[in-house]
């Protein structure tokens, strides 16, 4: 069996909890280094590691196949380009980059290099979204005509990352959870003919924007994306209405939750959902009107590196390409031309 030598460029809670896991239990990939500046933590839990001081270092290692920039969002372009450069494949962390231009370069530069390049949406593979996905593909509502997708938290204090409170470029929550989001309804439905969006900060205490709202316009359909950091009491995450029915379901993904208590995702029932947060289907079946719950497969984002895997050992299609992820991108771009403008915006 190939074995991929796979280095990650940051031990914080992106390393420690969606990456490295997954690595080290998946038999195709060896969790070979780590560039870690300061803390020298990783090798207590994953002894034999190697750390590595500086990027430089990391790249210049001959043995490493395939490097993932996990890194704040604005330093994505320039480790991936580097990482490029030095003939490796990559991963980058959503968002992809800070701009369209900088994901059509990485892309022109991937395919001149010969190399993979993919963008890591975790959230595709959530128990939720899953069974969402599932409703959808198998026509369950008849036509859709309007969905709406919820990521909301009640934080009413900052983020402990600097950078991630700090204004600039790819700071706020339309990169953070609307990057999530925004691939999610690219997923089902592709690209929108037009966009509006309205993206403000509701916190007194906050510097970037910490709510957002996007109405994607297709030609029969409207999707809404919304997200927010004053949501103590949250509305179910998915609401989809078609021709025949609606299907709502809250969000409730519990890999996160076990990873951060330690689990890791060999775990027996990973990713199970509670049996209490099923799907509720309401609509019409063989000339019957029907209202039942259903269950949602498990999630498992070692998903997305099984198919990272048979893309770089068989050939595969990628499980989130670049250019899906520069998708992502173009609307979030559009999206702040929107708020700014304060109109609809052709995409």
């Amino acid at each position: 069996m190939q074995i991929i030598k796979t280095a990650i460029c940051s031990f914080g809670m992106s390393g420690h909890l969606f990456h490295a896991p997954f690595l080290h239990l998946h038999k195709g990939f060896e969790l070979y280094g780590v560039w870690e500046r300061s803390k020298k933590i990783a090798a207590q839990k994953y002894p034999g590691i190697k750390s590595f001081d500086t990027y430089e270092a990391l790249l210049n290692d001959k043995a490493i196949e395939l490097v993932i920039v996990n890194t704040p969002n604005y330093t994505h372009f320039d480790y991936a380009q580097k990482a490029l450069l030095a003939g490796k494949n990559v991963i980058v962390e959503k968002p992809f980059c800070l701009t369209v231009k900088e994901c059509d370069y990485l892309i022109a530069l991937a395919k001149e290099k010969k190399k993979m390049l993919s963008v890591y949406q975790n959230r595709r593979y959530d128990s939720d979204f899953k069974i969402i996905k599932k409703v959808v593909d198998e026509n369950l509502l008849g036509e859709i005509v309007e969905a709406e997708f919820h990521f909301d938290r009640y934080k009413e204090e900052l983020s402990p990352k600097q950078h991630k409170e700090t204004p600039g470029p790819g700071t706020g929550l339309l990169y953070d959870l609307g990057a999530h989001l925004i691939d999610q309804a690219l997923c089902l439905f592709g690209m929108p003919h037009s966009i509006f969006a309205d993206i403000d900060i509701v916190r007194k205490i906050s510097l970037v924007d910490d709510y957002m709202e996007l109405i994607l316009f297709y030609s029969n359909l409207r999707v809404r994306i919304k997200a927010s950091y004053v949501v103590r009491e949250a509305l179910p995450s998915y609401i989809l209405h078609g021709t025949k029915g609606s299907f709502i379901k809250p969000r409730t993904d519990v890999q996160e939750l076990a990873l951060q208590n330690g689990l890791t995702p060999d775990a027996k029932d990973w990713g199970k959902e509670p049996e209490n947060e099923k799907g509720l289907l309401h609509t019409e079946k063989d000339g019957n009107v029907i209202r039942e719950y259903l269950p949602s497969e498990n999630g498992n984002y070692m998903e997305y590196y099984n198919g990272i895997y048979q893309s770089l050992t068989a050939g595969a299609g990628l499980p989130v390409s670049a250019e899906e992820g520069k998708n992502v991108i173009a609307i979030i771009e559009k999206a702040y031309q929107s708020n700014k403008e304060m109109k609809v915006v052709q995409v």
